[in-house]
Order: C-alpha cells, then structure tokens, then sequence
C-alpha cells in the first residue's frame, strides 16, 4: 500500500470516540494519572503539544492534556498491512519514517495544522534515558513557523514505572503531567522566510521548558 495515498482524517469517529473512552478510564482508574495546567492547551486552532520521551507508553497519558482529537505519528512499519494502516489513519495516526529527515510526514504534519488540529509530537524524536532533556529535533519549531501553531510542551513523570524499556505489559503505577506554557511559533522574516536562527531560539526555548516541566513533575511525585 502506498502510504502518500493515506489521506489525514480530521473526524471524530465512533471507534475513536469509544477508544478515547477507554483511555480515559484506564488513565484515571489504573495508572491514577493527574495532570495540571491543562486549560494552558488552546481550545481551537492549531497547536502542537510537544511531550517529554521516556517511555513507550507517554501517547497513552497524553490523551488526558485535551479532549479535542490528537493526531500522531507513528513508526511506518505500523502501516504495513493495508487494513491496520486505514485504521491507524481513522484514529488520527500516520506514519513517519526515522532515522532520516521524513518530508512525507512533515507534510503529513503540516496537513493536519493547516486543518486547526491538535498534533502531539516528540521533539526528542525517540525515547531517552535519564533525567536531562537535551538535543531536541527541530521539527516542532519548524513546523510551528510554517503553520502558526504554538508549541505547548508537556513533562511526564511517572510512565517509566509502568512500562520501563524493554517492558512488554503495562503495570499499574502513578503518572502525573505538567502542561507548560504555550510557546509562540517562530517569527517569519519580512519576506515571508523561516530564519534557521529563529527556529533554533524556539527549539532552545522549548528545550528548556520541558526540563523545568520534567524536573518539577518528578518533584510532585516523589
């Protein structure tokens, strides 16, 4: 199947509406997860919401920032087999290929701003060890240039209790996040340009953002 052709679906679904269900009561009844300054995510219009990376599960958690729809990426490896791939499409997923500048799924990404929705992306681009959040991509900053998007970075504390690297099954543990606040996109030249300056201060900004975030929320749990 060819990936190019999956087409970025902006509706809520049924199946995506009993999912989010089902998340939702997982994350309050079995991982406890709190979260605090979510009213700090915009209700309309584009935005990126750019979490902390340490454990496989922190898409699940990040669900509770917003109700509006989440679009993310995915490994395309995910979207091998045709009918899995159209379902990952309805549930807002798409997919990226790593280890290499991926323009597909930029556009992919760009798509779904132009649209008014809700991306989460990982700056970290994978996920990482430790407590120091460094070496972010910029891909945040440079789509929030070409979109308008504010980036709202988001720390994670918690997620690598229930599943720590190389952990198969989740197991019950206390998340909590920390919703920062929104980052303002990169300011466009004169012409019109994205300066590679201006995309790197942002990428600095958020970089920052999120070790005050990620040190604050092991903070409360602890």
């Amino acid at each position: 199947m060819d990936l190019i052709e999956l087409d970025i679906d902006t509706g809520v679904t049924p199946v995506y509406r009993f999912l989010r269900r089902v998340v939702t009561l997982l994350n309050r009844g079995v991982f406890r997860v709190t979260v605090e300054g979510a009213d700090a995510v915009p209700a309309e219009g584009p935005v990126i919401i750019a979490p902390v990376h340490r454990s496989f599960i922190d898409f699940f958690f990040v669900a509770q920032t917003t109700p509006r729809k989440l679009h993310y990426m995915a490994k395309a490896e995910l979207f091998a087999t045709p009918w899995f791939a159209r379902f990952l499409a309805s549930l807002g997923v798409f997919p990226v290929h790593r280890g290499a500048a991926d323009r597909d799924a930029l556009r992919r990404a760009e798509r779904v701003l132009d649209a008014g929705e809700v991306l989460v992306l990982f700056p970290e681009g994978e996920r990482r060890a430790g407590p120091v959040v460094e070496s972010l991509h910029e891909g945040a900053a440079f789509l929030a240039a070409r979109s308008g998007a504010p980036i709202v970075p988001v720390g994670i504390a918690g997620a690598i209790d229930v599943m720590p690297l190389g952990s198969k099954v989740p197991r019950p543990a206390k998340v909590h996040l920390l919703v920062g606040d929104p980052i303002l996109p990169p300011a466009r030249s004169p012409g019109g340009r994205i300066p590679r300056s201006q995309v790197h201060e942002t990428t600095v900004t958020l970089e920052r953002a999120l070790q005050d975030l990620y040190d604050r929320t092991e903070g409360v749990r602890s």
